[in-house]
């Protein structure tokens, strides 16, 4: 079964906005910490954004200001707020999970299927 499904993913003019979800089990949403990374064509996969299990947030250079991640607990769904989007943002986005010890840097723990996201130009 999949345990983390990404949605939310399309085509966008840039400058606009786009919601991303991702959506885990209880077991996994209540126990991790949740993050965002990316993956564009040519490129390593990146981390994006992060939130812990006591809401506290941690955001890549690149999307600070214009980004946002939430989690909503009833839903055991993690979303990824995007606005004022560049066409450097697009990439294929993928939901983490992992323990709140394993720092982000690192491509550990639980991965979703990913969801593209394209910003045109």
């Amino acid at each position: 079964q999949v345990q983390l499904v990404e949605s939310g993913g399309g085509f966008v003019q840039a400058g606009g906005p786009l919601r991303l979800s991702c959506a885990t089990s209880r077991s996994i949403f209540s126990s991790n910490a949740m993050g965002w990374y990316r993956q564009a064509p040519g490129n390593e996969r990146e981390f994006v954004a992060s939130i812990t299990s006591s809401g506290i947030t941690n955001y890549a250079d690149s999307v600070k200001g214009r980004f946002t991640i939430s989690r909503d607990n009833a839903k055991n769904t993690v979303y990824l707020h995007m606005d004022t989007l560049k066409p450097e943002d697009t990439a294929v986005y993928y939901c983490n999970a992992r323990g709140h010890a394993v720092p982000f840097k690192y491509l550990n723990g639980v991965w979703g299927q990913g969801t593209q996201v394209t910003v045109s130009s």
